[in-house]
């Protein structure tokens, strides 16, 4: 399943349900755009005007009449032709490597999925930790953590390992009505877009480096995200096990047949392909020089970008133009377009304004780290609901708080960070693309999704207490500037 035609589907399915929703927010935008444009605000010409143009992305992001990337270009080229910000400024985001991260990261996991290196992991993985039910759980939410070093894109991971659960639901012989079935797409669905807040891969972690690297000129090196993350993913796997297990207890705990089908679907993968060999070659590469950049001081996105070009080389790659055509390319004109956003504000002022009006309320609790990283992590799940995407969510907020840290002696990368930590908590389906496909496999309803949304978005919750204040620092991430 192509992952460009996946997130199509989805977005197209959701905009077809909700056509009153598409409308409203189609006409708003610009309504609103043009109350702030005439209202007489005691602001600076250039920044009332570049507060209306965000007003109107801030609604089209939430309302989605359009698609979100659509809505970033549109945004830029509204700062441009109404003179808000010089060219060079209005597209800004497009000149630096946070963009460019993303669509390497992208080619290597369309490679990973067209030559067959995923799939082929997926059921080494479940084949290895056992094919019972508590085993197969664990080793569900094992690979969907693996699949974020392979494939950056939670949609992706969806896509190549829900086939591989429905076939092995149906060689045990369960349905949709299952304990077993629910269990086994929910974590699945849930997981796959929750790792990648804690690893530098995938939209939103990218976002938060770039925003964090354009705005302070402080990189975030690929190993320090492993590592300040590292005890929240253990944890994290073990909470998602627990969970499951107690929520939806099987009704079979032993599942006849499943190894046998996991070797079936290996031996009829035949041997070790060449592009899966030459991908996995590739891959390694990727995540040495990752690991090591703190060592090497090579941007992780200049490795991203030049494995994806060599996957794509003749001879060298595996993927052939059309597989690159494939590629969700708003994302990535998103990512450089909500860079671009977070530039204007800050050069016609803009900034300062929200920052003054967002964060006043929160100040007097972020002096203390063990009180501040509960009051953010809650404030940015909450802040979640109004923006269902969690890219438009970072884009739109982000450069305000890292304003505000900067100017109350922060650290912007920890409060980045932890904000984009955030994001990775959901109760509602509506809240994220990922959500939405692994419903439509009809496996899982709403109420299925909140409740463990609501466990394990608790948990986190609970792991950023001793994670921010103790661990972080203890790695020389400090929560002071």
């Amino acid at each position: 399943m192509n992952t460009a035609a996946a997130a199509s589907t989805t977005e197209e399915k959701a905009a077809s349900a909700t056509p009153l929703k598409s409308i409203i927010g189609l006409l708003l935008g610009p309504i609103l755009a043009l109350a702030i444009w005439f209202a007489p605000l005691a602001l600076d010409v250039k920044a009332k005007h570049a507060l209306a143009i965000v007003a109107m992305m801030v609604v089209y992001w939430a309302l989605e009449p359009i698609d979100h990337g659509l809505t970033a270009l549109l945004g830029c080229y509204l700062f441009w032709a109404l003179q808000i910000a010089k060219f060079d400024t209005a597209f800004s985001g497009f000149a630096d490597n946070t963009p460019w991260f993303l669509f390497g990261a992208m080619i290597l996991g369309e490679a990973a999925a067209r030559s067959g290196l995923a799939a082929r992991i997926g059921y080494i993985v479940m084949g290895l930790i056992g094919t019972s039910y508590a085993r197969l759980l664990l080793s569900v939410i094992v690979l969907v953590f693996i699949l974020n070093f392979l494939v950056p894109s939670g949609m992706a991971q969806l896509a190549i390992v829900a086939p591989m659960i429905v076939g092995v639901l149906v060689a045990f012989g369960v349905g949709k009505g299952s304990n077993i079935g629910k269990g086994l797409f929910i974590i699945l669905t849930y997981t796959c877009g929750l790792f990648n807040k804690m690893v530098l891969a995938g939209g939103a972690s990218i976002l938060t480096r770039g925003l964090v690297e354009k705005l302070t000129g402080k990189p975030i090196s690929w190993s320090l995200y492993f590592v300040a993350y590292l005890p929240a993913v253990l944890l994290t796997i073990f909470a998602c096990w627990l969970t499951i297990l107690w929520l939806y207890p099987p009704e079979t705990k032993e599942l006849p047949g499943g190894r046998a089908y996991l070797k079936e679907s290996l031996r009829a993968m035949g041997p070790w392909s060449i592009p899966e060999k030459k991908t996995l070659a590739w891959l390694i590469l990727a995540i040495a020089l990752w690991s090591t950049d703190a060592l090497h001081g090579i941007s992780p996105a200049v490795v991203a970008l030049g494995v994806g070009l060599a996957v794509s080389l003749p001879v060298l790659g595996v993927l052939k133009t059309k597989d690159i055509r494939s590629i969700n390319f708003l994302l990535i004109i998103f990512i450089g377009g909500a860079l671009s956003m977070g530039e204007v504000l800050i050069k016609t002022k803009a900034l300062d304004v929200i920052s003054g009006a967002m964060m006043s309320w929160m100040a007097p609790m972020l002096n203390n780290p063990f009180v501040a990283a509960s009051v953010l992590y809650w404030t940015g799940f909450f802040y979640h609901f109004a923006l269902a995407s969690e890219l438009s969510m970072l884009s739109t907020s982000l450069p305000v708080l890292i304003k505000f840290a900067q100017t109350h002696h922060y650290n912007p990368v920890a409060l980045a960070m932890l904000w984009n930590f955030a994001s990775g908590g959901k109760l509602f389906v509506y809240q994220s693309s990922v959500l939405v496909l692994g419903y439509a496999y009809g496996y899982f309803e709403g109420k299925d999704m909140l409740k463990v949304g609501l466990v394990l978005t608790i948990v986190e919750g609970l792991i950023v207490m001793f994670l921010v204040p103790i661990y972080w620092p203890m790695i020389g991430l400090n929560w002071a500037g």
